[in-house]
């Protein structure tokens, strides 16, 4: 049985199934935070937090490495752990350097914070299809660069996630308005100082889809291809994911060869990556690779489909394995999810609609309670609950979960 250190988490989805990843894999682990009513106040269902369910609870400074990796060195003398892990974005590189210090399986440091760097993984990722990018600091830089790349384009915080601040803009006051608004954010929820760079892309125009990868030994494995609803323009929200995705043979074989290649080109080993790849006319192009498990539940439709458990494999690596990577039969030919998004800011009276979430092919659901605060619907951190189901019909499982969560009215207070 290993002993997994593990250092903050993500507070939605895989912050029960990288738990529950462990213990289902027969081992145990420690959690690690700075802040453990950061997690507290994102939990409202019944029982403790899965977060919690760790063989120990303990405090340390999470955002400073060097104290990090003193603080879990002195732990480990005493509850002996075997890896370290994480799943949020916001740690991975911290958790690279804890791995590499103390002599455990792990990516490189470098890599990791290529990857987890927008700013950084554009410049490493120039030989592989892509936008038209520049990474500027300051107005005059951000004008220069956008001139010349030319609008429409894609504004980019270089060390956010979920979407928070990304957005189209279509000429220089909007550029303005989103450069202004990156600039008032200067610390992140997990109170790190954010880097004041802005990336700015080309807009990329087609469908979205992810890929599901296993990096072990430098041999990438493909589990599949996950499809994408982005919806909320200028903003880019996830508004649900199919899995299998869609695709011909050759759009599968052209998504998959160029997400591959940024694995490579990142010098990225001994992960579960998460590529995001536009379709354009031109044939696919990278959007961004994260060096972790998919988020939204994505994890859970490759499992019910494939019967491969990312966040487990997660784990396996991490604790030094080289897992099999092997799909066996599930019976459903699909599944998706779905997400309830605001129409606007206000406080939740009731969502309308729940009863018919009991039909057979929903496997999950859950909606915010009566009193949620509710945000503007301008990032995935915005969701008001999701939907997912399983198709063993081959009728298609995207249709259905965006009946289900269409039936879903939000009535505010007030």
């Amino acid at each position: 049985m290993g002993h997994l250190v593990l250092v903050e988490s993500w507070v939605g989805a895989m912050s029960a199934l990288l738990p529950r990843a462990v213990r289902e894999a027969g081992h145990r682990f420690s959690f690690v935070t700075r802040d453990v009513q950061h997690y507290l106040r994102s939990h409202p269902g019944p029982g403790p937090h899965p977060l919690l369910a760790a063989d120990n609870v303990l405090a340390a400074e999470t955002n400073d490495v060097e104290s990090l990796v003193a603080h879990v060195g002195k732990l480990h003398r005493a509850l002996r752990f075997d890896g370290v892990v994480s799943s949020c974005d916001y740690y991975l590189p911290a958790v690279a350097v804890l791995a590499e210090r103390l002599g455990w399986a792990g990516p490189s440091p470098d890599a990791v914070e290529r990857a987890c760097r927008k700013d950084l993984a554009r410049v490493a990722l120039k030989g592989v299809p892509g936008p038209e990018f520049a990474v500027v600091h300051g107005w005059d830089e951000a004008v220069t660069a956008a001139r010349g790349i030319g609008f429409p384009l894609v504004v980019k915080p270089v060390d956010l996630c979920a979407g928070m601040f990304v957005r189209v803009v279509h000429n220089e006051t909007e550029l303005g308005d989103a450069v202004r608004a990156l600039a008032g954010f200067p610390v992140n929820a997990r109170h790190q100082v954010r880097n004041p760079a802005v990336l700015l892309e080309e807009l990329l125009v087609g469908p979205e889809v992810s890929v599901e990868t296993v990096t072990v030994d430098g041999r990438t494995t493909v589990v599949g291809v996950t499809d994408k609803s982005i919806v909320g323009a200028p903003w880019f929200v996830e508004s649900g994911h199919m899995f299998p995705a869609a695709l011909t043979g050759a759009e599968y074989k052209a998504v998959t060869e160029v997400a591959v290649a940024a694995i490579e080109a990142l010098g990225l080993d001994r992960v579960v990556g998460h590529t995001e790849v536009k379709l354009t006319a031109t044939g696919p192009r990278i959007v961004e690779v994260n060096p972790r498990p998919a988020g939204n539940r994505i994890t859970e439709l490759v499992r019910r489909t494939t019967g491969v458990d990312l966040p487990m494999l997660h784990v396996r690596l991490a604790l030094g394995e080289t897992p099999e990577i092997t799909a066996t039969p599930t019976g459903a030919r699909s599944a998706a999810v779905g997400f309830l998004l605001p129409a606007h800011r206000g406080v939740v009276a009731e969502i309308d609609g729940v009863d018919a979430l009991a039909a057979a092919d929903v496997v999950e659901w859950a909606v915010k309670p009566a009193g949620h605060a509710a945000g503007d619907p301008t990032s995935n951190n915005a969701y008001l609950g999701h939907v997912m189901v399983v198709d063993r019909a081959g009728l298609g499982a995207r249709a259905r979960v965006e009946e289900l969560v269409a039936g879903l009215k939000v009535r505010y207070a007030g």
